[in-house]
């Protein structure tokens, strides 16, 4: 998986650079579907200082994307946060095709049904 990643009016350091690494790297034990990663951190303090560091994540899987953001006082602490968010998405993805596949196995399994009955 590529992970691109836009600072936006912060300096990219080589902790903030690995921190995000590791958590979205974590996403592949969910699934090995995630084909890329954009993730865009923003620093506004004019905005509100509760919330001055905003943090963006796309993931690039087969259908559709999937999308988070979050913002908080503390990058590392929206960075988590955004990541748990994608995390949820992933999982209820993973379940919604897995259902579809039951599904689909059990319509079939009742039109051979009916067609060995009439």
């Amino acid at each position: 998986m590529q992970i691109h990643l836009s600072p936006r009016h912060l300096v990219l350091t080589a902790a903030i650079h690995s921190h995000v690494a590791d958590k979205v790297g974590h996403l592949e034990e969910l699934t090995d579907e995630i084909l890329a990663a954009h993730v865009v951190l923003l620093h506004d303090e004019k905005r509100n200082p509760k919330k001055a560091y905003h943090v963006k994540v796309h993931l690039a899987v087969p259908g559709p994307d999937i999308h988070a953001e979050d913002a908080e006082s503390d990058l590392y602490v929206a960075i988590d946060k955004v990541v748990d968010k994608i995390a949820q998405q992933l999982r209820k993805r993973k379940t919604r095709l897995k259902d579809k596949g039951k599904h689909d196995l059990q319509r079939a399994a009742e039109k051979k049904k009916r067609g060995t009955t009439r």
